[in-house]
């Protein structure tokens, strides 16, 4: 198996466990879609495949959205922000990006919206 490149892995501050937050938005709408976590090997899988991979911290392994549930994300674009502790994940989503069914994970809880 490959490594992530070098000069990428430099460019990445992880917290305590490896990890980094990664957003995930929809390139065409911009909607931000969902939150998950990368590790070094599940950046270099999507980076490799096109296909959102990402690590679970609650069953600890790797998950490729859409591998069972069919609403796979094509990631079009991978940026990492200014600070090197975050990436945005731009990708066409197939289906509902939300394990709940719903098109974004921030469909449900409102706290504050736009009055204008």
């Amino acid at each position: 198996m490959s490594e992530l490149d070098p000069q990428v892995a430099a460019l990445l501050k992880r917290n305590a466990d490896g990890l980094v937050p990664a957003v995930v938005q929809d390139a065409t709408s911009g909607a931000v879609l969902m939150l998950a976590w990368m590790d070094d090997e599940a950046l270099r899988r999507t980076l490799a495949t096109r296909r959102g991979t990402y690590w679970s911290r609650s069953r600890k392994e790797y998950w490729v959205k859409g591998e069972t549930s069919g609403h796979i994300q094509v990631v079009r674009e991978v940026r990492l922000d200014c600070d090197g502790d975050t990436v945005l994940v731009r990708v066409d989503q197939t289906g509902p990006a939300c394990h709940t069914g719903t098109a974004t994970c921030f469909d449900a809880r409102v706290l504050l919206e736009d009055l204008g």
